[in-house]
């Protein structure tokens, strides 16, 4: 690379501090320029910075990493300002005046330290999600993962596979060497051993997305049972409109919570019955389809009432969701007998006194906590490594099944897996797929 990028690398506006960052050939220039001469590397020292007409922008402190040991394996230098906009203005002002500098493109630096061989592509996957992160679950799935933890397993994987494809390849190349009859035999119990651990893998694909991404929470149920209620109870807020008229919720409100340390997204949707509304029946459409993803159903039912109107959602329900009996505080109807005859888990609360809520909110945190806790780091967080371990197993089952027929086409399909699983860690890897992985980072990143 020829260019020499830099970017703003804390958050635009009003601040204590502000840092800006240089990558590239012509760090060690622009500093000089701006700060006179080069500090010692890496140790922060007191530079008066000044444009190109000699006008002082800042008294900061600047700190110089020449490559190879720095981020991203190139001259690096970090300008820490003081985080009024008018300086940052000005320092960014008279580093864009200088010749082949440039703004950095969005996840930029961490592409230069993955190209450069300072990171693999799943770690710097890691420092995005590090920098997204919201909840303590979140942020130590990524440190693992950008400690090694993911790609290190991809690692043994593939370096296994390279050895089963040297037998398979012996086999296959030299058929009138004296190597052991069943040289090509001898590979099946490293390949079966290898599949049984994607297979784990896959298993806990969700668990490791979810952390990320959030776990879902449906309230399902029929119109003014109180799911809008109890959305804003659990969210301590007023996120949804409750008012007595039946449909007033009429499409998903999602709502984002924080539960034992883990990411939760918690969805209002509309209530379930029979209508010839068209906007309310959308309504009950987008809320069958968002229940039928969520990890975890909350079936909300009036537990006063008797006319059946509970009944329109049954369909939703299954094993391991939740049955919340509402409005504890007044009378039992007939429906609550007839919804505890369904052998579900049912839980009585009151959204009108806060009776049961916080039993709910430790029940909740409970299932959250066994669905994506565990000792051990996911070894699928995203969909495309998902979709990396499903194409590994399958190449794995098919030369599994010619290795005795075919061993040329057993050891192919070897080869394939192996690349698959490459890709995770981005050893081999289409250059769309890396424009789609950077994209998502933040400008400074």
């Amino acid at each position: 690379m020829s260019d020499t990028i830099f970017a703003l690398a804390t958050a635009p506006g009003r601040a204590a501090v502000a840092i800006v960052r240089l990558s590239g050939p012509g760090a060690g220039d622009a500093v000089r320029v701006l700060a006179g001469s080069l500090p010692p590397p890496r140790r922060a020292s007191v530079r008066s910075l000044r444009n190109a007409d000699g006008q002082l922008l800042d008294e900061a402190l600047v700190l110089w990493t020449p490559g190879p040991a720095s981020y991203t394996g190139e001259d690096g230098a970090e300008l820490q300002l003081h985080g009024g906009p008018a300086i940052v203005e000005g320092v960014i002002g008279a580093l864009a005046a200088l010749p082949g500098l440039r703004l950095a493109e969005p996840g930029e630096f961490t592409r230069r330290a993955f190209e450069n061989g300072r990171l693999d592509l799943a770690q710097a996957e890691a420092v995005a999600d590090l920098v997204d992160a919201e909840t303590a679950a979140q942020a130590k799935q990524a440190l693992a993962q950008l400690g090694g933890a993911l790609s290190e397993r991809y690692e043994v994987w593939r370096a296994a596979l390279t050895h089963s494809l040297a037998m398979l390849e012996a086999a296959v190349d030299f058929p009138d060497e004296e190597l052991p009859a069943d040289v090509a035999a001898r590979a099946r119990p490293s390949l079966e051993g290898l599949l049984t651990q994607i297979d784990v893998a896959l298993a806990d694909e969700a668990r490791g997305r979810r952390v990320r991404e959030g776990f879902r929470i449906a309230l399902v149920g029929a119109p003014n049972a109180g799911k809008s209620s109890l959305l804003n109870a659990l969210a301590r807020r007023d996120a949804a409109i409750v008012t007595a008229s039946p449909g007033t919720t009429r499409d998903v409100i999602e709502v984002p919570l924080v539960l034992a340390g883990y990411k939760v997204l918690l969805a209002d949707t509309a209530g379930v019955r029979e209508t010839e509304e068209v906007i309310e029946a959308e309504g009950v459409r987008r809320a069958r389809a968002w229940a039928a993803e969520a990890d975890l159903r909350l079936w909300v039912v009036d537990g006063s009432a008797g006319n059946g109107a509970w009944r329109e959602a049954v369909g939703l329900i299954g094993e391991g969701d939740l049955i919340l009996l509402n409005k504890a505080d007044q009378p039992e109807g007939s429906d609550a007998g007839a919804v505890r005859a369904l052998g579900r888990e049912c839980l009585s609360l009151s959204l009108k006194s806060g009776m049961g809520l916080e039993g709910l909110e430790q029940a909740l945190a409970t299932r959250v906590v066994a669905a994506l806790g565990g000792s051990e780091t996911p070894l699928a967080t995203r969909l495309r490594h998902g979709e990396s371990l499903r194409e590994a197993r399958a190449r794995l089952v098919a030369g599994l099944d010619e290795l005795e027929p075919a061993v040329e086409l057993a050891a192919e399909n070897v080869r394939l897996a192996a690349r698959a699983l490459a890709r995770v860690t981005g050893r081999i890897g289409a250059e769309d797929i890396l424009d789609v992985v950077f994209s998502s980072f933040c400008i400074g990143k």
